[in-house]
């Protein structure tokens, strides 16, 4: 019977739905000892766990006579010391209607990276607020921060409300002034709270010093939030990472599906060769499957021979993404060495690599205050707008409808470190990513006949694989 009870509950929790949230705020508005109290409200500690919290608290702790929750996060010797968060914190828990991982990002800017990574693949983003300071410029850049990342929900949680006796004036103030930026960045789905998160008010369980807000607590949002529909079902794309033939009958095509749905049967196209055919199989370790959807990992095997190898996608014909070299992207910059702008980098994009070039830098934002203004390159959490060519043709969409074919990472090739992140736009044409930095040969003015143009093409088509643009005048 109790074989029965662990199998039941196992396959139980096995079916839950996982939802990844982060945290952001300003310095000390309380995201560390939200996400505490969380875990300590929930009844997610164990019993060493607790006797550690209760004794760090009083050796270290910044809460005066309560237990400091933020301990049960900021790990690093320095957070504890200056009671900040430095590095990005995971945190995983479940209750009986869901899964969590919490990703406990830090507040400074110079940290900006640090968001940046915690947040790329979150659902949910909770962005704390001090009840005494509002709305302030932190506040602003996270939220910007989020919606560049394209997370589609956003709490507001408004912390420290004990501190302004519960005034139901000063939340509803900082709700209107908050909505009204999210507005104008185009979120959509903000749901406000008033917490105390030292205390646990509406944390867990909602509070009686908070007879006037008529919404749920927090937890119990976060365990009914619905992100099923975060997920483009629409669009099927799937990136080949490895081509499996462990005898003569079989061919496969492994790799995760990055967008959509594929059902036996269903017509497909390689990408780049344009091929067609039909899915003969679904391959899983478990079995043959009629149909997946993302993120699933399957081995693909197609009625016909193709010609298909890594970094190439398999797509619907009918739904095709974008294909070229030359796009315009949101550019994070991640590496402690400033730009390059004559360096070559390699670019990831799914299991494509190839090298990139950055052709024009458009624009810099300015992180506080969302203002464009003109940049020459970019230094460590600068964000900005580029255009950047590649030497191969990419396979893409736009980061905001599909944010698993719409990323990339550059790679500086001497280092190997990431270089920076990006949310890809929109792809841009051939005559709008000639700059004037395309070096123009004039081969009569160098004294080249039409003798040696067929060689002279040759070479410059050669430069172009490797990313570098020629302009070729042969009057």
């Amino acid at each position: 019977m109790a074989t029965t009870n662990i199998k039941e509950f196992l396959d139980q929790d096995e079916k839950k739905d996982l939802l990844r949230l982060l945290t952001a705020g300003s310095v000390d508005d309380g995201k560390s000892t939200l996400i505490g109290r969380l875990l300590f409200d929930s009844k997610k500690l164990y019993e060493d766990q607790l006797q550690a919290l209760e004794r760090d608290s009083k050796r270290v702790g910044n809460a005066g006579e309560h237990i400091d929750y933020a301990l049960l996060l900021d790990g690093l010797k320095a957070e504890r010391e200056e009671g900040i968060t430095i590095d990005v914190a995971y945190r995983y828990f479940s209750t009986n209607l869901r899964k969590f991982i919490i990703a406990d990002t830090p507040g400074h800017e110079q940290y900006t990276r640090n968001m940046i990574t915690g947040g790329s693949t979150a659902n949910l983003a909770i962005i704390l607020v001090d009840a005494r300071t509002g709305v302030i410029t932190q506040t602003r850049r996270h939220t910007f921060l989020v919606s560049l990342l394209g997370i589609k929900h956003i709490v507001l949680a408004v912390n420290k409300m004990d501190l302004v006796d519960f005034d139901r004036h000063v939340f509803d103030t900082i709700v209107d002034e908050y909505k009204t930026l999210t507005d104008s960045l185009g979120i959509e789905d903000v749901t406000c709270f008033p917490l105390s998160a030292l205390d646990g008010d509406n944390v867990v369980e909602k509070s009686d010093r908070t007879p006037w807000y008529e919404g749920p607590a927090l937890l119990d949002f976060l365990e009914t939030v619905p992100i099923h529909t975060d997920r483009n079902m629409n669009d099927f794309r799937y990136p080949v990472q490895y081509v499996l033939r462990p005898n003569l009958d079989f061919r496969g095509f492994c790799g995760k599906i990055a967008s959509g749905v594929i059902r036996k049967g269903d017509e497909i196209m390689a990408l780049p060769s344009r091929k067609t055919s039909r899915v003969k199989s679904i391959v899983t370790y478990d079995g043959e499957l009629d149909e997946a959807f993302c993120p699933q990992c399957v081995t693909i095997t197609l009625e016909d021979e193709i010609d298909i190898s890594r970094g190439e996608m398999l797509v619907r014909p009918d739904n095709l993404p974008h294909v070229n070299r030359h796009f315009e992207t949101m550019l994070v910059w991640m590496d402690e060495e400033p730009m390059d702008r004559k360096k070559q980098f390699f670019l990831k994009h799914n299991t494509n690599t190839t090298r990139a070039t950055i052709d024009t830098l458009c624009y810099q934002v300015d992180v506080n205050t969302m203002e464009h203004k003109p940049a020459d390159g970019f230094r460590l959490n600068e964000i900005g707008l580029v255009h950047i060519t590649t030497a191969k043709t990419l396979f893409f969409d736009a980061y905001r409808d599909n944010r698993a074919t719409g990323s990339f990472i550059l790679i500086d090739p001497i280092t190997n470190n990431t270089s920076a992140v990006g949310m890809i736009v929109a792809p841009i044409s051939d005559n709008e990513a000639q700059t004037e930095e395309t070096p123009e040969l004039n081969l009569p003015k160098l004294g080249i006949g039409p003798e040696h143009y067929e060689a002279i093409e040759k070479a410059v088509k050669d430069l172009s694989r490797q990313g570098l643009a020629v302009r070729i005048i042969k009057e």
